[in-house]
This record gives C-alpha cells, sequence and structure tokens, in this order.
C-alpha cells in the first residue's frame, strides 16, 4: 500500500518499522529533518515524475543507515510501506545502502562515504548542457564524510565555474578530524547559511532560493551520542 502523507508526524512510527540497522540509527535519525523539508516543500518530483528528465535531482551522499530516507520516500508515496518492514532481507529491494536499479525515486547508490558531492557536482553540469535550467540538484552529506579529499574536488570545482548547486551538510560533531573555522571553512567560494536542522521552516527558507552560485546549507543537529 502506498500513501501519501502531509505532516511528519507520521515519520516516527515508519522508522521503527525498519529493524536491524539499528547501529547506524543516529546516522538515520540525524537527517530526517532534512529530509522531509526536502520531499515536502522543495523538490519538484513526485512518484510519477521521477523518471521526467527536467526533475529536480537530490543524491544522498551520507547512505549509511538510510531508513530515514525510506521512511520519506515511503510517506510520499515513492514506496509501499510494506517495503519498510523487510529492509534487509535478501529479495527486498531495500538494502542497508540505497540502490537507485531498485528503488524509485533514489538518484544514485551510495553508502561509501565521499563520492555524493562529486557525483552531484556531475549531475548539474549534465543539466546545464541538456538545458534544463529549471531542475535543480541537492546533495546531503554527514560532516565526517568531508574528511574524505574527493569532496575538496568537487568543492573547488563548483566555486570556480559558480555551478549552481545546493549541499546539505549535517552537523552532528560526528567529525575526527574537524577542520579549522569548522565546516563553513572548507567550502571556500560557496554561499553560506547556517540553521536548525530540526526547524522545517528555518531550512526551508535556506533550501528554497535559487542559487546562481553553490550554496551550502549546514543543518546542526544535536551532537551524535548525546
Amino acid at each position: 500500500m502506498t500513501v501519501l502523507a502531509t505532516s511528519s508526524d507520521v515519520l516516527p512510527a515508519l522508522v521503527r518499522r525498519i529493524t536491524g540497522d539499528e547501529k547506524h540509527a543516529p546516522s538515520a535519525h540525524s537527517t530526517l529533518d532534512v529530509l522531509w523539508v526536502l520531499y515536502d516543500r522543495i523538490l519538484r518530483i513526485t512518484p510519477e515524475t521521477v523518471n521526467a528528465p527536467d526533475r529536480d535531482r537530490f543524491l544522498l551522499s551520507k547512505g549509511h543507515g538510510p531508513a530515514a530516507y525510506y521512511a520519506v520516500l515511503a510517506a510520499k508515496g515513492f514506496l509501499p510501506v510494506e517495503w519498510l518492514d523487510h529492509t534487509g532481507e535478501w529479495d527486498s529491494p531495500l538494502g542497508w545502502h540505497p540502490d537507485r536499479v531498485l528503488i524509485p525515486g533514489v538518484e544514485i547508490g551510495t553508502g561509501s562515504l565521499g563520492h555524493g558531492l562529486g557525483l552531484a557536482v556531475g549531475t548539474a553540469l549534465g543539466l546545464q548542457a541538456q538545458g534544463f535550467v529549471e531542475a535543480r540538484t541537492f546533495v546531503l552529506l554527514g560532516d565526517a564524510e568531508l574528511d574524505e579529499g574527493s569532496n575538496f574536488e568537487g568543492i573547488a570545482y563548483a566555486a570556480a565555474t559558480g555551478l549552481p548547486l545546493t549541499a546539505i551538510v549535517i552537523d552532528n560533531q560526528s567529525s575526527t578530524h574537524g577542520w579549522p573555522g569548522g565546516i563553513a571553512s572548507r567550502f571556500v567560494g560557496w554561499n553560506v547559511s547556517i540553521v536548525d536542522g530540526r526547524d522545517h521552516d528555518a531550512l526551508e527558507r535556506a533550501l528554497a532560493p535559487r542559487p546562481d552560485h553553490p550554496r551550502l546549507v549546514i543543518a546542526r543537529v544535536e551532537r551524535k551520542g548525546a
């Protein structure tokens, strides 16, 4: 059965239907509100337009613990809610990392961290080359994922070319090494907003503007393990 939820109140019950990956529960929970705001208020994509060439693209780079992602996709009708009960089973389309071939609405297969930003840069370039000027590209990363060096190439290229791309970094203070000046200092040449990652209206205000330059939204949530 598919549903179309209009309130995020349904999400906790949907997430609880997914069992077997409790070790990644903090990773999933930290993304829940950002994902809801994206699919409820921002993205131009529906279950009927998952293959439309001019759709908005959302890439989940933070692929560990995808329970929140699956719950939001189910809440918005992209997949049957019953699929959640069988996540991780051998014949289930819902694995412990999202699979773009098996799950409607998923743009990339992720799990190995550090690749999503570079893929998002390529996606935004491809949309530009095809003339889809209304299609936006969003990518969601974790703060610890920024320790992967591949991110710096994507950050530098997007800044140098003025690529209209929005990156969202979940800041739950889980980065091993950190960075002098914090997360924003890594994104040289990007426009930066820092918001409460649990405040839906603040997230919408940060994500809604259509950028003409790469934009970073840092969504601060409670510290991992708190």
